[in-house]
Parts: structure tokens; C-alpha cells; sequence
């Protein structure tokens, strides 16, 4: 797009994730209903393709790099990029300029990608400036720090600012919740056993709170969570905090039949 096409808002590429696009589209709407609440113009490239994440954590480099490259292309002259994922959007922010660091043609512009990639809620409040949200939804519900959300783009607080002016929804804290769901990405397929003892754990915590609704920023942790209390019998639904703070709630939860 040239200078003078360019949007007189800020111009978003959204970044849409794998599990998203795969197992839970709704996701991708409501990143899109906020950011144009906000107002920013949004775009979606369609040459996007998977982060490179678990490729990267495998210690395969080579495709690594080459899916990196592939999506600082697709998303480099937008002025932000956003996702709604704190484990993507550390990869794109703290991984990138780490795979291509020696690579003297891609190391500037894996660290320009880096510069403006945001975790969705965290670009609302801390870029945008969001305050509140004009969503309602009744209910009790309590939240799960995502590991890469937490601790390498540091989201804790911001949710849980927005979720506060959600109408008629009490957010209540779990105990240790900005402890790992076990899940992490190909941890789970190398130690499922420890994944398991750790999931275990978790919904213990979940199910404390009595709380029905489990929310994070995270799909594969809110899909690691949710099946495991759903095979515990327990009847707590879990949403992307997207969706709530958009207000749109009225598709089934993750694990839910249409």
C-alpha cells in the first residue's frame, strides 16, 4: 500500500494463530470487533502461515527461520501487529530476532517486527489505551496467566482490567494462577505424564474457585484445561478472554457441540 492509501487510524495486521483459525474462528472475529472498537483498521493477510513456534522449540532452525521470514513479509508495512495469543506473539516479538540475528538482511527486519508486535489485550490497553469494554455477560469467572503472556510479554494485569467492566461478571482468582497448565506446546507430547500431574493440578484450582467460566489468552491452554475438565466430569466452560470482552458469547464454548 502506498503512502497516500494508507488508513488515517492505526493500521493492524492481525496475526491470526493456527488453533484459532483451525479449532476456533470466534477468536479471530472478536480480536477484530476490539481492535475496530478501538478504532484501527484491520487487516488479516492472507499469506500468513503458522509462527514457526514449534519448529523453533524443536530445535529445528532451518524451518524456523524460513516460516519467520515468510511472516515478516506478510506483515511488515503495517504500522502494528497484533495477536491473540501471548505464545505467538512472544515468538513473533522475543524469538524472531533471535532466529535471524546473524542473518544481516533479516536481522533489522525481524527486530522492526519485533518492535511492533502486541499481544491483543495488552495492545488495547497499553498502546490503544482501553479502559473499558461495553460487553455484558453473567457469571463468575476465573483466569489463567498463560505462561508466555506472563512472563515474556508481561500480561497480567490488563485482562483483568477489562474483564472488570464487563457488566454483571465476577472475576474470581484462583490459586496459582500464573502457574504453568502443563500444556506448553510440544512439552505435553514429550512429558505427558507431567503434563498430566500439572493439568491435574490446575483444574483442581479451577474447580476451588467455583467459578463456571475458565478464561486466558491462550487457546492451546484453554484446550489442554477444558479437556481435562471435562473429563473430570466438571462442568466449567472455557472462552477466550477475546471473546468475552467483546461481548460475543452467544456461539458454544471451547469443547461445546454447535
Amino acid at each position: 500500500m502506498s503512502a497516500v492509501n494508507r488508513p488515517d487510524h492505526p493500521w493492524v495486521g492481525l496475526f491470526v494463530t493456527c488453533l484459532v483459525d483451525l479449532f476456533r474462528p470466534t477468536v479471530g472475529f472478536a480480536s477484530v470487533k476490539l481492535l475496530e472498537d478501538a478504532g484501527c483498521t484491520v487487516e488479516v493477510p492472507s499469506a500468513q502461515t503458522c509462527c514457526g513456534q514449534p519448529a523453533w522449540n524443536s530445535g529445528d532452525r532451518k524451518t524456523s527461520q524460513d516460516i519467520a521470514r515468510q511472516v515478516i513479509a506478510a506483515f511488515e508495512e503495517y504500522d502494528y501487529v497484533v495477536v491473540p495469543s501471548g505464545s505467538c506473539g512472544a515468538t513473533l516479538k522475543k524469538d524472531y530476532p533471535l532466529m535471524l540475528a546473524d542473518d544481516t538482511a533479516w536481522a533489522p527486519r525481524a527486530q522492526s517486527i519485533s518492535a511492533k508486535t502486541f499481544e491483543v489485550v495488552s495492545f488495547l490497553t497499553d498502546v490503544m489505551g482501553v479502559t473499558a469494554v461495553e460487553a455484558r455477560l453473567s457469571g463468575a469467572a476465573t483466569y489463567h496467566d498463560s505462561c508466555s503472556g506472563l512472563r515474556s510479554l508481561e500480561i497480567q494485569d490488563q485482562p483483568r482490567r477489562l474483564l472488570a467492566s464487563v457488566d454483571d461478571l465476577e472475576l474470581r482468582e484462583m490459586k496459582d494462577s500464573d502457574v504453568c497448565c502443563g500444556f506448553g506446546g510440544t512439552f505435553c507430547v514429550k512429558f505427558p505424564d507431567v503434563s498430566n500431574a500439572m493439568v491435574e493440578k490446575k483444574t483442581g484450582n479451577i474447580a476451588a474457585t467455583e467459578a463456571d467460566l475458565l478464561l486466558a489468552g491462550d487457546l492451546g491452554c484453554l484446550m489442554n484445561m477444558q479437556g481435562k475438565l471435562a473429563r473430570q466430569g466438571r462442568d466449567v466452560k472455557a472462552r477466550h478472554v477475546a471473546e468475552v470482552l467483546a461481548g460475543m458469547t452467544d456461539e458454544p464454548a471451547i469443547g461445546e457441540e454447535r
